[in-house]
This record gives structure tokens, sequence and C-alpha cells, in this order.
């Protein structure tokens, strides 16, 4: 399966190693990445598999908002298949 995570706060150093960590730690790999800043502000998008993963998908998303939380980023993980009805015209 694949999900789309969405990472936005004031930029930082680390937001791309703090994020990758929790990926690498629930065996999630990132097949593709998009990042910019906003004047202050880190976006990024990623595409990731989670079938090599360990755990359940809410588990893998309560760890993303948690490290987001604890570091002042807003961290959203959605399933490609939401993400993508979402955002169907």
């Amino acid at each position: 399966m694949k999900a789309i995570i969405t990472v936005i706060g004031k930029d930082q150093v680390g937001i791309m190693y703090k994020v990758s960590g929790v990926l690498n730690e629930y065996n999630v790999n990132i097949e593709d990445v998009t990042q910019t800043l906003m004047q202050d502000y880190f976006t990024m998008l990623m595409l990731v598999k989670i079938d090599e993963s360990k755990t359940k998908f809410r588990q893998l998303q309560d760890a993303l908002e948690d490290m987001g939380a604890e570091n002042g980023l807003s961290i959203r993980i959605q399933k490609e298949e939401i993400f993508d009805t979402m955002h169907k015209v």
C-alpha cells in the first residue's frame, strides 16, 4: 500500500532527518519526495510505500503526528486511495 505524507512548519534543521528516521523505524520506503521553503515555512510532500512495514497504519500515523507535535510541525499521512479520491474533480 502507498501513502501520502505532508509536512508543514517553521523551517528548522533536521526536519527531513527526523521524518525519515520515523519512517526507517517502521520499515517504510520513501518512493518520491518534494520539498520547498516558502519564506520561513518548510513544506514537504512524500509518497511512501508501507507494504514492508510490520506495524498497523494507525501506529505509523500516531508516531508521525507525535514527532511532529514535539517539533512544531504538522504531519499528516493518508492512504493513497483516499488522497486520490479526495482530489478528483
